[in-house]
């Protein structure tokens, strides 16, 4: 059955019985979709977050495994708790803690995934109609996450070093928003990292407006080059709430993530974690923290850095020899992104059909705007691909591109 017949059925179902208006108007992920194309064989792939599976520490996982039933057995087959299994929490708050700022165990929710976790969030700080603010693009999945608790969404000028202080306050006097939504590090979908100064600038109108930040942070630890700037977790004590997750930094198959905050939120999000699915899967709980123990995890990500630095560098290079100055795009010092700007007037959205014929696959940047989206960019993953496929898949990129003017 195709996926229009698939639909066609659900709209006929959704006319018979009373679902919920959030059910009947949540739209499917475009990112969701568009893997489904860009899985068929000798497409080379650009348009998810995809990790390289290539690189995922399989045997090392395999022992770990075999580790935790040995240490803890059935503990570890059973339910756990709510807000997460101990030792887990207590790696996580270890990583997460600095100089500065240090944080316990009570203060880690384990989710899911990140994903779940924007969905807590949503659920303990969105009413019907409020306004979140984000950035100038923004991550969808985020968007999509809100968008079923009926939020509003109004957009602060961004450039590459964050959002705009005039701007973001002139917002905040407007709206009065729930909160602010932000990915500073590497940013999905443009690649920039918000510069110390704009983060200083967030945290103390957080504080003098008292609106919490939510602080999207997946990539962090996958930083390539350059100076790492003060995390706004470290910078905004209780007014930031900050997501994470092992997804990008283990496997997204063990969906596992966690949200960092004041006692009273953590509170809040173990309620919510409660009706939502009691409890996070235990086993994989055990695992992580096996791998990660003694510096395994460490090890593991100095080797994906090595190897996600190579592929940024090949992609950076294939896009001057095929693209020149017919685009523009950010170069990134981490993360799993590039963001092309195409010359005003060229619809990134209306190339993707010739791009899957020519079998190259990308996200139309329009899909990761609030407000006022912008056709003519498009999103580029650099890591699930050998540096053999970067070069071929944008060459086939640029031929679209030119075919396209």
């Amino acid at each position: 059955m195709g996926n229009h017949d698939v639909m066609d059925k659900t709209d006929k179902l959704i006319e018979r019985w009373q679902f919920s208006s959030s059910a009947k108007n949540l739209k499917p992920s475009f990112i969701r979709t568009m893997l489904k194309g860009s899985s068929q064989p000798g497409v080379i792939n650009f348009a998810g977050g995809l990790p390289a599976p290539e690189l995922f520490p399989v045997e090392d996982i395999k022992k770990s495994c075999v580790s935790v039933l040995d240490k803890y057995g059935r503990e570890s087959l059973q339910y756990s708790l709510s807000i997460g299994v101990p030792l887990l929490r207590e790696l996580i708050s270890e990583r997460v803690s600095s100089d500065r700022h240090s944080f316990s165990p009570e203060e880690i929710q384990i989710t899911g995934g990140s994903q779940q976790a924007l969905d807590i969030i949503g659920r303990i700080l969105i009413e019907r109609g409020a306004v979140v603010l984000t950035e100038e693009p923004t991550y969808l999945g985020a968007i999509q996450a809100f968008s079923f608790y009926h939020a509003r969404f109004a957009s602060v000028k961004t450039d590459h070093n964050g959002m705009l202080p005039d701007d973001l306050e002139a917002k905040i006097k407007k709206y009065n928003p729930s909160f602010i939504y932000v990915v500073p590090d590497f940013q999905n979908p443009a690649g920039y990292t918000w510069s110390e100064e704009r983060r200083e600038a967030l945290v103390n109108l957080a504080v003098k407006y008292d609106i919490p930040v939510v602080d999207d942070n997946p990539y962090r630890e996958l930083r390539f080059s350059g100076q790492e700037p003060t995390s706004l977790l470290a910078m905004g004590g209780q007014h930031v709430i900050q997501l994470g997750t092992f997804s990008k930094l283990i496997s997204p198959g063990l969906r596992i993530g966690w949200i960092v905050g004041d006692p009273e939120i953590i509170a809040l999000c173990e309620r919510m974690k409660q009706a939502a699915d009691l409890h996070t899967n235990t086993f994989t709980q055990y695992v992580i923290h096996e791998f990660a123990k003694d510096g395994g995890l460490d090890r593991h990500i100095a080797k994906i850095r090595k190897a996600y630095s190579i592929r940024r560098d090949t992609m950076i290079k294939a896009l001057r020899d095929n693209f020149g100055a017919d685009a523009t795009w950010t170069e990134p010092e981490g993360g799993l992104f590039l963001w092309i700007k195409l010359p005003d007037g060229t619809s990134a959205n209306d190339m993707i059909q010739a791009a899957l014929e020519a079998r190259v696959a990308y996200v139309p940047g329009m899909y990761f705007f609030s407000e006022r989206p912008d056709d003519s960019t498009l999103r580029l993953n650099f890591c699930n691909a050998t540096e053999e496929n970067i070069v071929e898949g944008v060459k086939r990129l640029a031929g679209v591109f030119k075919n396209a003017k």
